[in-house]
């Protein structure tokens, strides 16, 4: 995946409305997605600056993804009669992937060929918004990324010390764990964006929570990528979203983009293993001071760490696989592979020992690299990945589909009788 360029472009240039008119396409349209969560108090005066600023420059619509558990529809409906474009409300019972899962909602429901994403809480200017496609246009751009960190950007809307400290700490954890995927990126917290529909594959995306730039940067970026400045804005109404629920999320995200590769996968992998000693050794000290003999004390309390590890690869290293199976059944086959490990050591040791005639300390980090990497091939293959069908299942499923087929064929004709 080849990296995007950075190109900065001064606020002016863009300023002329004879320069705008030539850059921005005819027919030229864009969809705006806007996500929104319990945001009635600002859905109208959104809308009512979307009117005044962009479909005198560009042809557009707008698509809000709602979770609201509000009036938010409501109020989104009877504002929508007073815009001169089409606006659609999708409203998710189950807000599945959080902020970042409704994008990938708006983006599926997108006809055009720009897609500008944004906030409803008038953070986001939506006066940039034909400025970010005639950015993209201008430069062949399939992304074009609202940046607070270059020059004439700025991040004057977040609220206190304590927010800067967090955007920028987040920030740069991002760029540092993804260096050459977000290089030209300054502002990869950015939730202002411009991307064409073509460069996008929505059904790659796997997100969650609140950062959906960073998903798209990720696991799709398109080729080239440019940035033009923007002024984070005061929120209008209502509070932020922002809480510590949403950090963890975050922080898991990240994980999860880190180590979808497998070598980066069997790394977390290993360091969540040197972690499980931690339980072990805890158990051992707990079970042994209360009189149990060392060998059963130490067979249970291996198991507080085989636990504490079934936990933390579950979140961390396997999070979008555990819909393949119950979590019994993960967690059973877990637990066998990892007492096996035990079980499989001992006589690998003697077959180094005795066989190739090695010491008994490299015999046995040679014996604990293998097992390691056989617990961590049968963990990802008997444990997350998908049952694989019979045949007879899959004749089973394909003439389940002609029959339901065949039923909504035959629907409008018993209507009519």
């Amino acid at each position: 995946m080849s990296s995007g360029s950075h190109e900065s472009t001064a606020p002016g240039e863009l300023g002329d409305p004879a320069v705008r008119g030539a850059e921005v396409p005819e027919p030229g349209a864009v969809t705006i997605v806007v996500p929104t969560f319990n945001e009635s108090a600002n859905v109208r005066e959104l809308l009512h600056r979307i009117t005044e600023t962009v479909p005198g420059r560009l042809p557009c619509e707008v698509v809000f993804v709602d979770d609201s558990t509000d009036d938010t529809p409501e109020v989104i409906d009877k504002a929508a009669q007073d815009c001169p474009f089409p606006v659609t409300v999708l409203h998710r019972d189950e807000p599945v992937g959080g902020l970042g899962g409704a994008v990938v909602e708006g983006i599926k429901a997108a006809t055009s060929d720009w897609i500008v994403v944004m906030d409803g809480d008038l953070q986001h200017p939506p006066s940039l918004v034909p400025d970010l496609v005639a950015t993209g246009e201008r430069s062949a751009a399939g992304l074009v990324v609202a940046s607070r960190y270059i020059k004439g950007g700025s991040r004057a809307g977040l609220a206190g010390s304590y927010r800067v400290a967090v955007s920028r700490g987040a920030t740069w954890l991002t760029k540092s764990l993804f260096p050459r995927r977000l290089h030209g990126i300054s502002d990869p917290m950015s939730g202002f964006f411009a991307i064409r529909r073509s460069a996008v594959t929505a059904d790659v995306l796997q997100p969650l929570g609140y950062k959906i730039l960073l998903e798209l940067a990720v696991r799709s970026r398109p080729r080239r990528v440019t940035e033009v400045p923007f002024v984070f804005q005061d929120r209008y109404a209502g509070e932020s979203k922002s809480t510590a629920q949403e950090g963890l999320r975050f922080l898991r995200h990240l994980v999860g983009l880190r180590t979808a590769s497998p070598l980066a996968r069997m790394v977390v992998f290993g360091l969540i293993g040197v972690t499980g000693f931690i339980p072990n050794l805890a158990g051992l000290w707990a079970l042994t001071s209360a009189g149990m003999h060392y060998v059963p004390a130490e067979i249970l309390a291996n198991q507080l760490g085989v636990l504490w590890n079934f936990f933390l690869i579950e979140h961390l290293c396997f999070r979008e696989r555990r819909q393949y199976r119950k979590g019994w059944d993960r967690i059973g086959r877990f637990v066998l592979l990892a007492n096996a490990d035990l079980v499989l050591r001992i006589p690998l040791i003697a077959l180094f020992v005795g066989k190739f005639g090695m010491g008994a300390l490299p015999a046995t980090a040679l014996a604990l690299v293998t097992t390691f990497v056989l617990r961590f091939v049968g963990t990802e293959a008997l444990v997350y990945l998908p049952r694989k069908k019979s045949r007879r299942g899959e004749r089973g499923e394909e003439k389940g589909e002609e029959r339901k087929a065949a039923e909504q064929a035959a629907e409008p004709a018993r209507r009519a009788a």
